[in-house]
């Protein structure tokens, strides 16, 4: 990858969901979403605050789809990336606190 870019993977979405009340929602009446997340497979030089493997946040508008060996991939910009999932610490804290 060159400069600021990455190329992540995104998420696949289950097919159907659930609503809270029970009722099955298939993915043919699903709106489109805002945001979309996706994994981080390669970084340009230039990518400051994202590393490989990280999950990251991204508008599903604003992106480049390339197939690379049969599998599809997004290209973006380090700035396009509005969020970084953090993974979670197992042991010996509560939390946030208030």
């Amino acid at each position: 990858m060159l400069f600021d870019r990455l190329l992540v993977q995104p998420e696949t979405d289950a097919s159907e969901r659930q609503s809270a009340a029970g009722l099955v929602i298939p993915a043919t009446a699903v709106g489109p979403k805002k945001l979309a997340w996706a994994v981080v497979v390669a970084k340009g030089e230039h990518v400051r605050q994202v590393t490989v493997g990280d999950r990251v946040l991204f508008d599903p508008e604003e992106r480049a789809e390339v197939e690379v060996g049969g599998t599809d991939y997004v290209l973006l910009r380090e700035r396009d990336v509005h969020g970084v999932s953090e993974a979670s610490q197992a042991a010996g804290t509560t939390g946030l606190y208030l």
